[in-house]
């Protein structure tokens, strides 16, 4: 497979994490946190890529169910001995109200139908179970994922691409969404859920840190420092903790 394949891939479908990192044990610690006794029961990963989330989410659960669009992904998780079905959002195989959680990291930016996947991942919670929901922050600098023009794909952070009108931003990026808190806000209209938390969080600049451990240390504390402040406006990824009632 060229490097242009490669690349639309996961243009398409997003980059797994593939190796285990602060970023990564962050975005874990916060679902703990607000997942509680939730870990113990069943729990969903939607979007499970290489199942390094559903590998530790795996060590308290009841049973852990992943679940990828992508056949090489499916079977790299299998191989490890977790539990992965190969399906896709907005059709979960599953009985109604059976998940005391479920996991969506960076996934429904990359859906068919994103309303049609919230609605099925708050169909098959139980009642008291919870979503934690990571997806792209239309107000963070960069898009992540790269962009289009005249039909070629151009890997790599692209400035202020997430600030365009959505007509010429959806020209340039229309593989991937970008969330305003109030289009988050649609997507779950109508379904019986609460809101427990809704943030916006920076990255854990790992890459950056290997490179160059002093700045990149220095860079991810101001960043983070920020959330606490009204520029977590900035982030690069909502957080949102979503109970079914």
């Amino acid at each position: 497979m060229g490097n242009q394949a490669i690349s639309s891939r996961a243009a398409l479908r997003g980059e797994p994490s593939y190796v285990w990192r602060a970023g990564q044990e962050r975005r874990l610690d916060m679902i703990r946190r607000f997942a509680g006794e939730r870990l113990q029961g069943m729990i969903l990963e939607n979007g499970c890529g290489v199942g390094e989330y559903l590998q530790r989410l795996d060590a308290q659960a009841s049973l852990a169910v992943g679940l990828d669009v992508d056949l090489e992904r499916v079977i790299e998780t299998h191989q490890k001995g977790l539990a992965v079905q190969l399906a896709v959002g907005e059709a979960l195989p599953h009985a109604t109200g059976i998940f005391d959680l479920v996991v969506s990291n960076e996934v429904i930016e990359h859906v068919q139908d994103d309303r049609q996947t919230v609605a099925e991942i708050v169909r098959v919670l139980k009642p008291g179970g919870r979503l934690m929901l990571f997806c792209p922050n239309r107000g963070y600098p960069f898009e992540t994922h790269g962009i289009y023009r005249k039909g070629e794909y151009y890997f790599g952070n692209k400035l202020f691409v997430n600030y365009l009108p959505d007509r010429w931003r959806n020209k340039l990026a229309p593989h991937v969404r970008a969330y305003r808190a109030r289009d988050l806000e649609k997507l779950f209209e109508g379904l019986p859920v609460r809101f427990v938390v809704r943030t916006v969080i920076f990255g854990g600049y790992d890459n950056v840190i290997r490179r160059s451990p002093a700045l990149g240390k220095v860079l991810r504390g101001f960043l983070q420092f920020l959330e606490k402040t009204p520029l977590r406006v900035l982030g690069l990824s909502h957080f949102w903790v979503v109970e079914k009632i």
